[in-house]
């Protein structure tokens, strides 16, 4: 959050404390959507719905499409249906697609009651695609304009849409071309609109080689290619041709920060649309869940150093040197583990060179492992003056590095192929792996060789 967002948060947050009545007008004429989400989610949960009444209805659509699943549907709860609606009427179908899930049924079907006859064929045209692949991300309100026109036809067009939209599509960089069957044929800058002369005709300066992407194109890949290709916009072509609308580069950053999110909350076992101020129960119900797949985790460990109890009552050093051997474990698991996890997100593995890039892994894992091993084994031996411990530790230590390097390379494989995400179940998975196998390999060598 930027600073200047973060004083805003502060002044509305007094602002409502002090009265819950007070105009926070002022604030919202400058903020986007967006950033009006933002204060939102970092409102606690008595003065989100003051603030919320003070939103505009030009922006409340906005911002719904903005907040994360939970908030959504609380204030989508708490919205009047005739208000919904008429937010709703000044959105793009793509976007109205992404939020009818959430809403009331009599709201979406008052709402395509009200569409005329083309607005309703673009709406039910996204809503035959689910909201992960390019046909859910696309807005079907692609301007299109023949390769047989003239430039001057084009102005006449878009002065004419802004006349009737009362604006020109968001993002517009460049205009999509067709022929008159609706296939796409290329695109056409608004650099050149601009620049070429206006009996110029369309097709003679179009751009052809355009990466099409098709409707089922994954929400991800939609990402690489826009990244691959530096792209403001790109045309979503069906497998006859035919246009069938536009992507622009707001929706692809929209997917990458949902994806960041995921990853980063599903480290922690928390889901994507966690709200900081969601009721405490349903927080806590969501949460226990995670703790108790922990909790066996940790008993498993405990059961491992049980097995050992004998050892370590008679060396307390094992004990003190017990979190060391697990705790470098874990960090050299999960720095493989983050590796090949976003490897896989980027689609870099394959069967061609996952066997390599094991080999590089554990070949990092046994140079870090020596390195660490005699590193500690020196360390333990001159803070207990014993050579035999330290030569445990030191093993000890070699092995479950290199564990870490092993299990943080396969764990995130074996889990995406049994349809488990490996951003969420790969952190737990690793430790539970490195904690075990630590402490067995330490306890076990300490009872070989020391007693």
């Amino acid at each position: 959050m930027s600073k200047r967002l973060q004083e805003q948060v502060n002044l509305i947050t007094d602002t409502l404390e002090k009265n819950s009545d007070s105009s926070v007008s002022g604030f919202l004429e400058s903020m986007s959507p967006a950033e009006i989400s933002r204060v939102m989610e970092s409102l606690p949960l008595d003065l989100r719905r003051p603030f919320w009444e003070q939103v505009t209805l030009l922006k409340k659509g906005e911002v719904l499409l903005e907040l994360q699943g939970i908030l959504r549907r609380s204030l989508i709860k708490q919205t009047d249906e005739d208000e919904l609606i008429a937010c709703l009427s000044v959105m793009q179908m793509d976007e109205i697609a992404d939020l009818d899930d959430d809403l009331p049924m009599s709201v979406v079907s008052a709402m395509v009651n009200t569409m005329d006859i083309q607005r309703r064929e673009r709406y039910e045209k996204v809503k035959l695609y689910p909201d992960d692949v390019a046909g859910g991300l696309m807005d079907v309100d692609a301007t299109a304009v023949r390769g047989d026109v003239s430039f001057s036809a084009v102005f006449r067009y878009l002065r004419r849409l802004r006349q009737r939209e009362g604006s020109l599509p968001e993002h517009l960089d460049s205009l999509m071309v067709i022929d008159r069957h609706n296939r796409f044929m290329g695109t056409l800058p608004l650099s050149h609109l601009v620049s070429y002369d206006a009996s110029t005709t369309v097709s003679d300066v179009m751009i052809c080689n355009v990466v099409g992407i098709t409707p089922l194109t994954s929400a991800l890949e939609v990402t690489r290619i826009f990244e691959d290709q530096d792209l403001l916009s790109a045309p979503v072509i069906d497998d006859k041709g035919y246009l069938v609308g536009r992507i622009t580069v707001d929706d692809v950053i929209n997917v990458i920060r949902d994806q960041a999110d995921r990853e980063v909350l599903g480290r922690a076992g928390l889901d994507q649309h966690e709200d900081m101020f969601a009721p405490v129960i349903n927080s806590s119900l969501r949460r226990a869940i995670w703790l108790g797949i922990n909790l066996l985790t940790a008993f498993l460990a405990a059961w491992v150093i049980g097995l050992f109890e004998g050892s370590i009552e008679k060396m307390v050093a094992l004990a003190v040197l017990m979190p060391v051997v697990a705790s470098m474990g874990g960090v050299a698991g999960s720095q493989t583990l983050t590796l090949v996890t976003r490897g896989m997100a980027l689609d870099q593995i394959s069967r061609r060179n996952i066997w390599k890039l094991a080999a590089h892994e554990l070949a990092i894992g046994g140079f870090n492992g020596v390195f660490w091993a005699g590193v500690v084994a020196m360390v333990a031996y001159y803070w207990f003056n014993d050579l035999k411990l330290g030569l445990v530790f030191g093993a000890a230590m070699l092995i479950v590095i290199f564990t870490g390097a092993l299990v943080g390379t396969f764990i995130p494989l074996i889990l995406k192929r049994i349809g488990v995400d490996p951003a969420l179940a790969g952190g737990v998975v690793l430790t539970t792996a490195t904690d075990a196998i630590g402490f067995f390999a330490f306890l076990g060598l300490a009872t070989i060789m020391l007693f």
